[in-house]
């Protein structure tokens, strides 16, 4: 992992402070995604007048022209945290003024269409992805980066506000999932959150001191936080989210199980608190001061009616995850085929024990007869497949090749796959077949999606579907292959506050 993260502020009473390096990335965004929960809880009419003015927007048209194709199931919120250096956030450790905004880590919020199960996928900021063509502040586009970290998307265009269009369609470019929404917090907003509800429950291993937060120290200075449970809010709680060195391995990653804890304690402590008028207009203050969101979210009616959606997700239901990954050097990069099965699952609208949770708002599971992209509406005019059979079952391949020339496909050959032990299936495909690729997935429910080298696309049958016994690709769709390390890794928000705490 890079290990250029520096250091905030150290708190360690209410006196003189020492001081406290100026760079490093507010990494808790998700925390919006219970704001805006809370919005749609109390009277309409002054939530209106008083929180119009706060909400700032970014201009649709540095979204790209290519997005992918929105989806009649749930929806995807990208959750960005920002750490600007205006309006007083340099005071926070936001850094300089006039220096240029960054974002070091982003959540990718799934809310299912059942609007009872909810997952946020973290994307580490060193992972390495290809950052589309984005628009910069001249109104010329950018060329395509391949092979670049991922935080570098918001500071495309060196802006003090950064580049939340650019990150979404990196986002959008990674997942092949178009995202509805964007939401962007700032360090003033998290600090000022976490002031309202009162402090938020945390849990340490072990005592942390002024150098774990500020590595450069010489010495290893006071204490900053005790081992164990205790309470957070304001600067500390903003101290205790950045720490990186110190817990752990000292990585990124560990850093963001951490938050991801931190958010699940916040959600709860909301929730067990209550929702009142009292207390939610300094909370929906707080948070829209400190907000910039895309157009479709523009305005206080907008932003209650998302969090309209969002109140009936139940605690165990929301989860917190990470994009599947591996160390490459001192960056990240992203584990194939899982984190395209990922995706897939969710685009799917599985859930990550592998539910359907499909259905329409109020819960009622949507059945495979009446689930919107089924396979009688796939047509595969003008696209080439080749199909192999990466099992022992006879004639699946053939099975399959049926299936696909009845919907228009051209299969330019069938044959057996040199692994003949696949327990799923996956649709592989070349450089810019990804959307052909997708079409071709919509007859083959569960299966994965990986870019590989080549010039085609290709359906490498595993198991699961000749466990179907059909003559045909059917519609009725078993569980997505989700990748065990996901479902195993991931958190509930409510866990327990000092389980699974630290990576490394």
């Amino acid at each position: 992992m890079s290990r250029t993260d520096e250091s905030t502020r150290v708190t360690t009473s209410d006196q003189a402070r020492p001081p406290r390096r100026r760079r490093g990335p507010l990494r808790i965004a998700l925390v919006v995604a219970l704001s805006l929960l809370l919005l749609g809880t109390a009277g309409l009419g002054w939530i209106y007048l008083k929180l119009n003015g706060n909400i700032d927007t970014f201009g649709a048209d540095g979204l790209s022209k290519d997005r992918p194709a929105g989806s009649t199931k749930g929806e995807n919120v990208l959750v960005i945290g920002s750490d600007a250096r205006t309006d007083g956030n340099s005071a926070l450790g936001g850094g300089d003024k006039g220096d240029i905004g960054r974002s070091d880590t982003a959540f990718l919020l799934h809310v299912y269409a059942d609007h009872r199960h909810a997952v946020a996928v973290s994307i580490p900021r060193d992972t390495l992805v290809t950052l589309p063509p984005c628009k910069l502040p001249d109104g010329k586009w950018t060329r395509t980066r391949p092979n670049t970290m991922f935080n570098e998307a918001y500071s495309v265009g060196q802006t003090a506000k950064g580049n939340p269009a650019c990150t979404q369609n990196t986002v959008e470019k990674l997942t092949g999932l178009r995202v509805d929404h964007t939401v962007v917090i700032d360090f003033k907003g998290f600090a000022a959150l976490t002031r309202v509800v009162g402090g938020v429950k945390v849990c340490l291993p072990q005592d942390v001191y002024e150098k774990d937060l500020n590595p450069n120290r010489a010495t290893r200075g006071g204490l900053l936080f005790r081992k164990g449970e205790q309470k957070l809010s304001g600067q500390r709680a903003l101290d205790y989210v950045r720490i990186r060195h110190g817990i752990g391995d000292g990585s990124d990653i560990g850093r963001i199980k951490r938050q991801q804890a931190f958010v699940a304690s916040l959600v709860k402590k909301v929730k067990s608190d209550g929702l009142t008028p009292t207390g939610l207009l300094p909370l929906a203050d707080a948070a829209t001061k400190s907000l910039t969101v895309d157009p479709g979210l523009g305005t206080a009616k907008r932003l209650i009616s998302f969090a309209m959606s969002l109140k009936n997700i139940d605690l165990h239901d929301t989860k917190f995850a990470t994009i599947p990954w591996r160390y490459q050097g001192e960056r990240v990069a992203i584990v194939q085929p899982d984190a395209d099965q990922l995706w897939a699952a969710l685009k799917a609208d599985r859930t990550l024990d592998g539910t359907d949770a499909g259905g329409k708002k109020g819960g009622r599971t949507a059945t495979a007869a009446t689930s919107p992209g089924t396979a009688a509406e796939v047509s595969g005019d003008g696209i080439d497949v080749a199909v192999y059979n990466g099992t022992t079952t006879r004639g699946l391949a053939s099975r399959a090749a049926t299936a696909l020339s009845e919907h228009g496909f051209t299969v330019t050959r069938t044959a057996n796959a040199v692994d003949r032990d696949r327990a799923d299936t996956v649709i592989e495909y070349g450089a810019g077949l990804r959307t052909r690729a997708e079409t071709v997935a919509r007859l083959f429910p569960g299966a994965g999606l990986n870019s590989v080298p080549g010039a085609g696309v290709d359906v490498v049958l595993g198991r699961s579907y000749a466990a179907k016994g059909s003559t045909s690709a059917s519609p009725a769709s078993t569980p997505t292959a989700l990748p065990t390390s996901v479902a195993r890794d991931a958190r509930s928000a409510d866990d327990d506050v000092c389980s699974n705490l630290s990576y490394g």
